[in-house]
C-alpha cells in the first residue's frame, strides 16, 4: 500500500532503520531485516512496539514488536476504564446508608469526587445537612495499602501520588496557595494549623513530613504560587475532616452493627464525569478509586485486586497475550502489557459504546486533556487522534483511535520504553508516523 511506503520513508529518521512491516497474510520479514531490527534498537538504546488495526476489515495493517511486553504507564487506565464500563452503573455511588431511630449510618464507596475542587459536592453536602440525625461513619478495616504495588515511595509529596483510600476527601490532597496580596492559605483550612515555616530557606516548595501531616513552608516569595500536596489518610482523619466541613460531629465506628444493612445508595454524579477526568487529565487517584468502587460493587471489600481479577476472568479470557496488571493508574512499573493487548481492549471498547461518547471521553489531539498541545489536525480540520498517553521516566506510550482523512477509524498502540533522548523527540517522530497514516490511509 502507498501509505506503508510513505511510513517506511519516515521511520529511518525515527529509529535509524526500517521499523514497521506489513502484516498481510503470507508476508514475512527476512532474517536479515530481523537482525537489523535488533542491531538498530540496541544502538539506539530504546525499545519500541507498534500496532495499527482496522476494526472494520478486522485486519492488522502494521505491527512491530506487538507481542512484546512494555511498561504501559498510564495506558493501564484504559483497562481501568473498561472495568468501570463493565461493573459500575451509569452514576457513581457516593455512599451506602441507612437510618435507624435517630442515627444515620453511612459507609464510603471509594468515590473520589466528594469535596474535590473540580466537582460540585452540593448534593452530598445537602444530604448530610438535611438530616439532623446523629452521623455515624462506618469506615472499613484497612484492606488496601495507600500506595499501590511498585509505586515510588519518595513521590509521596507530589500531587500525582495521592493515597488511595475508602473515603477520599478533597482529592486526598491539600491545596496551598499564596499571592503577594494575601497570606498563604490551605484548602481544606483544617490543615492550616499544621504548617511550619522553613527557616533554613533551602526549600523550593512545600514539603510534607514523610510520616505525618505536618507541612514545611518555604520562606514566602513575592510571586504567587500554588501547590497540591497529598496528605496521609486514615479513618480518624476522615471523620475529623468531614466534621470540620459539616460543622457538626461525625462519629467513627469500624464495624457495621448487626441490625444495619446499608440498603440504600446515594449517587453523586454520572460515571462518565469520572472517566473523563481520569482519561483526559490522566488522574491517578481517580483511576485507583475506580477499581476500588468496582470491587465494592462485586464484593463487600474495596480492594483493587478483586476488580482486576474479576475483569480478567470474566472479560479478558480471549486476550491474545497474558498480561500483568497490578494497579489502576499505571504508577507501578510492575505492570506489563503488549501493544496488541491494548489494541484488543480498545477494539472491545469501540464495539461496546457509541463512538461519539467514547471520543468525548478521551483526550483529543490539539484540543483537550493531555493531548492539547500534541497531534494537532491541519488548520480547519477536526482532531484526528483520540488516545491515552502513558508517561514514566524514559517511557512514553500512546494508545487509542485515529480517524484518517478519508474518514476511516484505525486503532493503534505506540509504546516506547528505555530511551535516553528527551520525550519531545520521541513524540515528534510518533507524530510523523500517525500523521502519515492520517493523510494517506
Amino acid at each position: 500500500m502507498p501509505v506503508l511506503r510513505r511510513i517506511i520513508k519516515i521511520l529511518p529518521v525515527f529509529f535509524g532503520f526500517l521499523l514497521l512491516f506489513s502484516c498481510a497474510p503470507g508476508k514475512d520479514v527476512s532474517r536479515e531485516l530481523k537482525k537489523s531490527f535488533s542491531k538498530a534498537e540496541a544502538s539506539n538504546s530504546r525499545f519500541t512496539g507498534f500496532m495499527v488495526y482496522d476494526p472494520h476489515s478486522r485486519k492488522v495493517i502494521i505491527e512491530h514488536n506487538s507481542h512484546k511486553y512494555f511498561t504501559p504507564a498510564s495506558n493501564i487506565k484504559l483497562f481501568s476504564f473498561y472495568a468501570g464500563l463493565k461493573i459500575l452503573e451509569d452514576s457513581i455511588p457516593a455512599l451506602k446508608y441507612e437510618f435507624s431511630n435517630d442515627t444515620l449510618y453511612f459507609a464510603p464507596t471509594g468515590d473520589p469526587t466528594f469535596l474535590h475542587s473540580d466537582f460540585d459536592s452540593s448534593k452530598i453536602l445537602e444530604f448530610f445537612n438535611s438530616h439532623s440525625e446523629t452521623l455515624m461513619l462506618i469506615y472499613p478495616e484497612a484492606t488496601e495499602t495507600p500506595f499501590g504495588p511498585g509505586w515510588a515511595w519518595d513521590d509521596y509529596n507530589y500531587s500525582f501520588s495521592a493515597e488511595r483510600s475508602p473515603f477520599p476527601l478533597y482529592g486526598n490532597t491539600v491545596n496551598f496557595s499564596f499571592s503577594p496580596e494575601d497570606s498563604l492559605k490551605a484548602e481544606p483550612s483544617f490543615f492550616e494549623n499544621q504548617m511550619k515555616k522553613d527557616s533554613t530557606g533551602f526549600s523550593s516548595g512545600i514539603q510534607r513530613n514523610l510520616k505525618e501531616n505536618r507541612f514545611k513552608i518555604p520562606l514566602l516569595r513575592h510571586s504567587a504560587f500554588e501547590q497540591q500536596v497529598p496528605f496521609i489518610t486514615s479513618a480518624e482523619l476522615s471523620a475529623r475532616l468531614l466534621s470540620d466541613t459539616l460543622k457538626r460531629k461525625v462519629n467513627l465506628i469500624r464495624n457495621l452493627p448487626k441490625h444495619i444493612n446499608l440498603q440504600h445508595k446515594l449517587f453523586s454524579r454520572p460515571s462518565d464525569s469520572l472517566y473523563k477526568k481520569m482519561l483526559q487529565d490522566s488522574d491517578n487517584l481517580f483511576a485507583e478509586q475506580l477499581l476500588l468502587m468496582a470491587a465494592g460493587e462485586i464484593s463487600d471489600t474495596l480492594k483493587a485486586e478483586i476488580a482486576i481479577d474479576y475483569v480478567q476472568n470474566e472479560f479478558f479470557k480471549e486476550m491474545p497475550d497474558e498480561i500483568k496488571w497490578v494497579d489502576g493508574s499505571g504508577l507501578s512499573r510492575y505492570n506489563l502489557l503488549t501493544p496488541r493487548s491494548l489494541v484488543w481492549v480498545l477494539e472491545k471498547i469501540y464495539r461496546e459504546i457509541p463512538r461519539e461518547r467514547l471520543f468525548a471521553l478521551l483526550p483529543a489531539g490539539g484540543v483537550s486533556g493531555s493531548l492539547k498541545k500534541d497531534y494537532k489536525a491541519p488548520v480547519g480540520k477536526p482532531p484526528f487522534v483520540f488516545a491515552k498517553t502513558g508517561n514514566l521516566s524514559n517511557n512514553h506510550s500512546l494508545s487509542g483511535y485515529l480517524i484518517t482523512s478519508s474518514g476511516r477509524v484505525l486503532i493503534f498502540s505506540f509504546m516506547n520504553n528505555h530511551y535516553m533522548v528527551p520525550t519531545a523527540v520521541v513524540k515528534s517522530r510518533m507524530d510523523d508516523v500517525l500523521r502519515e497514516l492520517y493523510l494517506n490511509y
